[in-house]
Parts: C-alpha cells; sequence; structure tokens
C-alpha cells in the first residue's frame, strides 16, 4: 500500500516534502530541510573567525573550537529558512544566522562553566573550559557575544535593517530573556514555586528567546512585513518551547553518547523539568501539541515554508 501511494504521489507530481512533512523520521526531515544549507552555513562561520595576528592565538583557538564545534545548526538554519519562507534569500539572511549561532555558542561556553551547570561534555567533546581553561573560555564566550553584534552592523549593507536586527538579538541575549532564563534555572535548583508556570517562563526566555530571534532576523532580512513577522513568531514560540520540552525528556531518557553531552544531571541537581512535572508520556504529547500549533502557524507561507517544516518535524521527533 505504501509503494503504491508513493508510485501515486510521485505520479500526480505532489510535493512529497509537504506530503510527508508531518510525519519523518527525524534524521531525513533534517537532512532533507538542511542538507544542503549546512555547507552554507560553515562557511560563513569559519570565515566570521578568522582573525588578524591582533587576536591572541589561543583565544582565536578556543573561538572556532567553540563556534564551529559540530553542531546541528538549527538556529542559523532557522534564520535562513524564515528568510525563503517570505521570499528572500538565503544569502539575505547569512549575516543574521551566523551571528544568531555565535551568541548560541557564547551561551553553551558560558552555561558549561563551574559556576554554572558545570559540564565537562558538549556536543560529544570536551566543553571549551575543559579543553582550554576556565580564563579562557570565558574570554572566548565575552568574544563571541561581542563578535555576533560586529558582524551584524558590518555585513548588513542597509542601516536600518541592521539596526533592527541587532535590537532583536540584543533583546533575546539580554537580561529579560536568554541571560535572565539562565539566572531563574539557576535560581530553581534552590527551591521556591515548583510549577510548570515557573518552569515555562524559563524556557521560553533560556531557548525561546533566541530561536524567537532566529526566525524573527531571517524573516527581517528577507524582506517579512508585520503580518509575516506575526505569523514566523507564531511559528517560532512554540516551536522553542517544543525544543526544551524534548531537550528534558532526552536528558531524562536517552545517553551521554546519543546527546553528545552529560544527561541526567538536572533531575540529580533538582531542576525543573517537563518530565519531572508532568511525567514523560505526557511531556512527548505536550511536545507533539506544541509543534502542531507552530506547523499550523506557517500554513500562510505554502511550499515556502517546506524547510521550516521539516525542521518542526525534526524538534518533535529527534534523538539528540
Amino acid at each position: 500500500m505504501f509503494y503504491r501511494d508513493l508510485t501515486l504521489i510521485f505520479a500526480q507530481g505532489l510535493d512529497t516534502r509537504r506530503v510527508f512533512g508531518l510525519n519523518p523520521a527525524s534524521q531525513d526531515a533534517l537532512a532533507d530541510g538542511i542538507s544542503d544549507l549546512l555547507p552554507r552555513i560553515e562557511t560563513a562561520l569559519a570565515q566570521a573567525c578568522d582573525f588578524s595576528t591582533h587576536c591572541p592565538e589561543m583565544l582565536g583557538d578556543a573561538i572556532r573550537y567553540s563556534l564551529l564545534a559540530p553542531g546541528k545548526r538549527v538556529r542559523p538554519a532557522l534564520a535562513l529558512m524564515a528568510s525563503q519562507a517570505v521570499g528572500g534569500t538565503f544569502d539575505d539572511a547569512m549575516p543574521g544566522a551566523v551571528a544568531v549561532e555565535m551568541i548560541h555558542a557564547y551561551s553553551l561556553v558560558h552555561d558549561d562553566l563551574p559556576a554554572m551547570d558545570d559540564d565537562d561534555l558538549r556536543r560529544g567533546r570536551p566543553t571549551t573550559h575543559i579543553q582550554f581553561d576556565e580564563a579562557t573560555a570565558i574570554l572566548a564566550g565575552d568574544s563571541l557575544l561581542a563578535m555576533a553584534f560586529e558582524h551584524l552592523a558590518t555585513t548588513i549593507s542597509d542601516p536600518l535593517l541592521a539596526y533592527r536586527c541587532i535590537r532583536v538579538l540584543g533583546k533575546a541575549a539580554g537580561p529579560e530573556c536568554l541571560v535572565g532564563g539562565q539566572a531563574e534555572d539557576l535560581a530553581a535548583e534552590s527551591g521556591g514555586e515548583q510549577s510548570l508556570a515557573r518552569l515555562e517562563a524559563i524556557h521560553r526566555r533560556k531557548t525561546g528567546a533566541l530561536i524567537d530571534a532566529a526566525v524573527a532576523i531571517g524573516g527581517i532580512l528577507g524582506g517579512a512585513d508585520d503580518a509575516a513577522l506575526e505569523n514566523l513568531y507564531r511559528y517560532s514560540r512554540p516551536l522553542g518551547l517544543a525544543f526544551q520540552v524534548v531537550d528534558d525528556c532526552l536528558d531524562h531518557s536517552a545517553s551521554d553518547t546519543e546527546m553528545g553531552k552529560r544527561t541526567g544531571k538536572d533531575a540529580a541537581k533538582g531542576k525543573l523539568t517537563y518530565p519531572g512535572m508532568m511525567g514523560l508520556s505526557d511531556a512527548r504529547r505536550y511536545a507533539d501539541s506544541l509543534i502542531s500549533q507552530a506547523i499550523t502557524a506557517i500554513d500562510v507561507f505554502g511550499n515556502d515554508a517546506w524547510r521550516l517544516q521539516c525542521l518542526a518535524g525534526f524538534v518533535r521527533d529527534r534523538k539528540r
């Protein structure tokens, strides 16, 4: 039956990405939507950390180690995909993609430090402070934070667009969003209110804000109007929360090897997690409902949003 249906799909000229976009195998979904984007992203990231001799050698090595570490590149890919969805190009959005990934890399370097989450494994490799030393890791993170805004200011030719992107990313990376979410996450380890509302407030800032920013910046650079940006936000908001719900589920059930980082630490440290609050099965169902909301929000873009659909399927089904 499957092969007969597949033959009919091809015979009718239907877009198989949209036919199967809601229920793909996770790695197939990611490959379908992102494989041709990854070389562009990796090249742009490498070019962005090609320093002059004024940058100390070890610091430059630590920055490259952190930024160019093997990763899924979900956030920069989202920026490129959002640009495509609103009629822009990948080249239009690449400055935003690079800047968002710099912020993401900086946040991981600092989150892994002993004073924060105290992790020694990230993306299957020693964390930056283990590979180098704690001071160098802090400075590498500081550098990436500054580089993100320099990159937007110097690689976006339209000053108004650069301003808008800097404003979006600055808000997402600041005390009311990413940094504030990390602060509240650390505070929650010491007790206080144990509620789903508090947990969601933490992760809409710590994880969701940067995903919102990636999609918004991609839309801005792709020429989105206010209505299109609102639809992109209606996609990114549940997607960002679903990403964290699934991450918590994987931390609860996957191995260190599968995840490329230490698992089981959140529960051991008393962190608020979705499986801890809801149970694993209900948390997975919640992630499914969030992904459905995200996919519905981008129906308005039609086939131009097929990559965003694929990525949503990957977020739901990912194993690492």
